[in-house]
């Protein structure tokens, strides 16, 4: 009975391959930075209510957030496809993300097709934001997850890796304030708060030898001062700090401040901090999703299916993992030595690079989702587990 159903899902792929080129290419020919994806938000969700989903919009009072919901012949699981769509400044979708919105789509449009044969809900949320201020975190905070039963999505990559970790993030801002005086004339008057965040720099610097080996604290000067003959009398440093898990990143955390309050006695300036954008959480990927997922790719013909791989950057769908079992695997575009938020990855998601997996994550997401509404228990056996892991710590590792 189910490879009844997978070949059908795969002929609607077929048949509508065309359309979600078109959407994909669409989305990448008009990259729009975190909040502001109207047309993505408006081409995703006409296409989803082509297929029979209703719309819900302004999600948790995110303008360009959305859910579309299509429910089945009767009771079961609540399963949801996560789109993004934002781009990044200047290189525009240098992570791909024209192909993960277009992926869940995707793989929802086909789902349309069988949904009034099956139990259960299927939710495509559309969640803006992720390179900046992290969509899934507010939509996590207002509760949008609360009646999710699992949650998927997939990443473009240079590899096909299931089994992924994240680090807990937060993003802080240090802001000095000192005394403007003429830098020449009477610099003894002023009270310079560039000298804060110098000194900031340097409390940081020698900070990292005293903790783990895979906390990544990396900052920028955003605020300097106006003129060299003024004494800056206002200056500001922003940072990204991110570690293993959320418990040890509040440690870390702690001793950045420490070390600007230090540098603040030191400079004689006053200091403010604050997080300038939402915390996110590691990603803890729900190994019974995650077997799940890997039987499909190979039974789609995918042989090198690597990993588990211990990521160094951070994603909102770690917030999301804390709360519902979740997997956010990578699959390859095949270009030798690609790396993310590059020129060379924008070209390669816009191109048949792009197209290559974008036929791969459909079919890949549409069976595991449909594996799921069939078999129900699979969903009990991942909650299960994603209990016993938050019990644990939250900081699971992965599997050897």
């Amino acid at each position: 009975m189910f490879r009844h159903y997978k070949d059908r899902l795969l002929h609607e792929i077929e048949l509508h391959r065309a359309e979600f080129i078109e959407i994909s290419q669409a989305i990448h020919a008009h990259p729009e930075l975190g909040h502001r994806e109207f047309f993505a938000c408006n081409l995703l969700c006409q296409c989803l209510v082509r297929y029979g989903f209703k719309i819900r919009r302004n999600l948790a009072g995110l303008p360009t957030a959305f859910a579309a919901e299509l429910t089945g012949r009767g009771p079961g699981p609540t399963i949801a496809l996560l789109a993004e769509y934002d781009a990044l400044p200047d290189l525009g979708h240098g992570c791909g993300h024209n192909l993960i919105a277009t992926a869940s789509v995707g793989a929802a449009a086909a789902l349309s097709k069988v949904m009034p044969e099956l139990n259960g809900k299927l939710v495509v949320l559309g969640t803006p934001a992720e390179e900046t201020n992290g969509g899934k975190v507010t939509l996590v905070q207002a509760g949008e997850f609360a009646s999710i039963d699992a949650a998927l999505m997939f990443h473009p990559g240079d590899s096909n890796t299931v089994e992924i970790t994240s680090l807990a993030m937060d993003a802080l801002e240090f802001v000095y304030h000192g005394r403007a005086s003429h830098a020449a004339a009477c610099p003894y008057e002023g009270i310079n708060a560039l000298d804060g965040v110098i000194h900031l720099f340097n409390g940081v610097n020698a900070l990292r030898q005293y903790v783990r080996e895979e906390v990544r604290i990396h900052g920028i000067i955003t605020e300097g001062g106006v003129a060299p003959n003024i004494i800056p009398e206002r200056a500001a440093a922003r940072f990204y700090v991110r570690a293993a898990n959320r418990q040890y990143l509040n440690e870390v955390v702690e001793k950045m401040k420490e070390r600007a309050q230090g540098a603040a006695i030191m400079s004689g300036t006053k200091l403010t901090c604050h997080n300038f954008e939402l915390s996110y959480d590691n990603m803890i990927t729900n190994q019974t999703l995650a077997q799940l997922f890997k039987q499909n790719l190979r039974a789609l013909g995918v042989k090198d299916i690597t990993g588990p791989r211990e990521g160094k950057g951070s994603l909102d769908m770690g917030n999301v993992s804390h709360v519902v079992p979740a997997i956010h695997p990578y699959l390859s575009m095949n270009v030798p030595g690609l790396v993310p938020h590059s020129r060379e990855f924008a070209e390669a998601a816009g191109g048949p690079p792009g197209e290559q997996v974008l036929f791969l994550a459909i079919p890949a997401l549409a069976w595991t989702v449909l594996d799921l509404l069939m078999q129900p228990q699979i969903i009990r056996k991942a909650k299960l587990e994603l209990e016993r892991v938050k019990q644990e710590g939250a900081d699971p590792g992965l599997p050897a």
